[in-house]
């Protein structure tokens, strides 16, 4: 057995004693905090994924062989996609217990994997991976939102012409909200998903006692009989039935919040089952009622019943709006620490929880395209078609990305892995081409909103590396700069200065300015580096490294995973070396500010680089996001042409 699948096997035994542990009253707390955050999403999806088949843009007929043939895809692809794709095989990849697209790109580059052809080309796989999922999470909140509030109308006609305004109010007072965090209205989100799930369960088995002939649906004949029945139309349909799947992707993004065991627990003892019973409800109605295709799920439901119902789906689409907004503050914070996107303000708005963060930019730059896409589209029915492209895409990149992985990092056999591979593929692909097909109804949305952040997460990416090899070019080495203090030594005055580089092995360039200009040096000289690793968390014992240089010279490196904020006074306070002290009066931080100039170098093209520039600018300045106190930072500058 090789390292790589004996340290995967390890893993896996591990997490799953520690899922044996989780037993009695702690499991069901921990399995009903995750039915609000993992499923909001797809426990959502019965407000308008069969609606889209039979009324939606690429609609078929109401009878018995579409009705039957359609729920047959549905049962399936929830079997398949969800059950089995992605609650049995994908969230084996974990890393570190993190889950995610990202935590799977960081995956394929620790070093337990071997080094392949085309890695640089998975990796940027991966990226626009990432920035499809920005797109679902705008999507997501206008479409869910919109599909609830839309109910109202089924009532009365009064609420025809205020659905919009409605959804917008709805839709604004879910962002206002997110600066106060989670952490006192989150508890709720599982009670209330719970009764959200009943009472879809309850709705469906009612009408299926009407119609107990819908049950027939389980075999699969019935959908191979669709397919024949419909020739390319129903190929298209697949894009309706997709919506039934969207949720996919939460699972295994949120799987480092709940483990793995609980979300698999909810899926099979809660969400399978209530999804189940209200599709086929649903069309057990459409059998007794072809004209309730305009909105089979409220139509199910008696008249007394519809406005709670329009409530409680509201407070449902809600909790799974706030679900993937959790989810893209998530995924920047990710994003930053891997070095894929400028620093940006992270507030913590809960002290037990790190994961609860909230990011004032991502939060109202997402509002604000959210709302446009309401004001765009003005229904979930045309918003549906907007709907899918990003998730399919994200889903066959996933394939992708984890063949490789069972390949390298868990050694399975090429025949069986590209068997399997093959199998998902094939099922990803047919979704994705029904999907892809609505590029001139509004699938270019998400597309174009994943391309702009894609081209801003490359271009950063990329400034960053050129920038480094600019600064390296005319970097001095730390032997070099502690021999030159033997033979010439400055005038040494009391305290701790501390220089921070990117580069481990390089004199700081601010240093060298220090010296150049106030011909002085700190009693105390500290050489520090701030590293990410490709690994959502640092044991402690590996957090820091000291080397010392001489002459009360010390080269530190700090270590931290991509799901870690960083804190550099309270980890150097924490260091306990001989000679070296940190005392927060006499300790300056020393930053280099470099002044950048677009020039037709080799490297990017001139607009790229003047695009990173304005991201250089804008970003959080180094001393806020490594929690550096403002009277303590000394910033010198150099220019510095790409």
């Amino acid at each position: 057995m090789n390292t790589a699948v004996k340290e995967s096997t390890e893993a896996d035994s591990q997490t799953g004693d520690s899922e044996q542990r989780l037993k009695g009253r702690y499991l069901m707390i921990l399995a009903l905090g995750a039915l609000g955050v993992v499923y909001g999403d797809i426990g959502t999806s019965p407000l308008y994924a069969l609606r889209e088949c039979f009324h939606g843009p690429h609609s078929i007929p109401v009878d018995r062989v579409n009705v039957l043939g359609v729920l047959s895809l549905i049962v399936w692809s929830l079997i398949v996609v969800i059950s089995f794709k992605y609650l049995v095989y994908v969230m084996r990849a974990d890393n570190r217990g993190e889950g995610g697209i990202l935590s799977l790109m960081s995956l394929l580059r620790t070093e337990s994997m071997p080094r392949r052809m085309g890695m640089g080309a998975l990796v940027i796989i991966g990226l626009f991976g990432a920035a499809l999922l920005y797109g679902d999470g705008i999507i997501t909140p206008a479409i869910s939102v919109l599909s609830a509030v839309e109910g109202l109308k089924i009532g009365t006609p009064f609420f025809e012409n205020k659905i919009i305004l409605f959804t917008i109010v709805i839709l604004f007072a879910i962002f206002l909200v997110q600066r106060r965090g989670t952490a006192g209205v989150g508890a709720m989100f599982g009670p209330i998903t719970l009764v959200w799930f009943v009472t879809i369960a309850c709705l469906g088995l009612y009408q299926i006692v009407q119609r107990p002939e819908v049950l027939m649906a389980v075999s699969p004949h019935h959908a191979v009989r669709f397919f024949l029945h419909n020739g390319w139309h129903g190929f298209l349909v697949l894009g309706s039935v997709f919506l039934v799947v969207t949720g996919g992707e939460a699972l295994y993004a949120d799987m480092g919040h709940f483990g793995r065991y609980p979300i698999r627990l909810n899926w099979f003892a809660v969400v399978l089952p209530a999804l189940l019973l209200n599709y086929f409800g649903q069309s057990a109605l459409l059998l007794n009622d072809p004209q309730a295709a305009s909105n089979p799920f409220y139509f199910m439901a008696p008249k007394w019943m519809l406005y709670p119902l329009v409530i409680l789906a509201t407070a449902a689409t809600c909790i799974a709006s706030q679900a993937v907004i959790s989810g893209a503050f998530s995924l920047t914070r990710q994003a930053v620490q891997l070095g894929y996107s400028p620093r940006v303000q992270v507030l913590h708005t809960s002290a037990k929880e790190i994961g609860q963060i909230y990011i004032p930019a991502v939060n109202w730059a997402l509002m604000i395209c959210t709302i446009v896409l309401v004001l765009m589209f003005k229904s979930s029915s045309d918003l549906a078609a907007a709907y899918g492209v990003a998730v399919t895409t994200t889903m066959v990149i996933t394939t992708i990305l984890l063949y490789v992985v069972a390949r390298d990092l868990w050694g399975w056999k090429r025949l069986p892995t590209m068997l399997l591979m093959s199998f998902f593929l094939f099922i990803d692909l047919a979704f994705w081409g029904a999907n892809i097909i609505k590029l001139p109804q509004g699938g270019w949305v998400p597309l174009a909103i994943a391309l702009v952040v894609f081209t801003l997460m490359t271009t950063w990416w990329r400034g960053r590396k050129i920038l480094g090899d600019r600064l390296q070019v005319s970097a001095l080495p730390d032997e070099l700069f502690v021999t030159s203090m033997e033979i010439n030594p400055p005038v040494r005055v009391p305290g701790t200065a501390v220089y921070m580089d990117r580069t481990p092995e390089a004199t700081p360039h601010a240093l060298l300015h220090n010296i150049k200009h106030n011909k002085v040096l700190h009693e105390r000289v500290v050489l520090l580096t701030v590293e990410t690793q490709e690994v959502p968390h640092i044991d402690e014992k590996d957090r820091v490294v000291v080397i010392p240089k001489g002459h009360g010279i010390f080269r530190v490196i700090i270590r931290y995973g991509f799901m870690e904020d960083p804190n550099v006074p309270r980890v150097l306070e924490n260091v306990k070396v001989p000679g070296l002290e940190f005392k927060p009066s006499e300790t300056s931080y020393f930053l280099g500010r470099e002044s950048l100039i677009a020039s037709p170098k080799w490297g990017m093209a001139i607009w790229r680089e003047k695009l990173f520039i304005w991201m250089s600018k804008n970003s959080t300045n180094a001393a806020s996001f490594f929690r550096i106190p403002s009277n303590r930072v000394v910033e010198l500058g150099a220019q510095v042409e790409l």
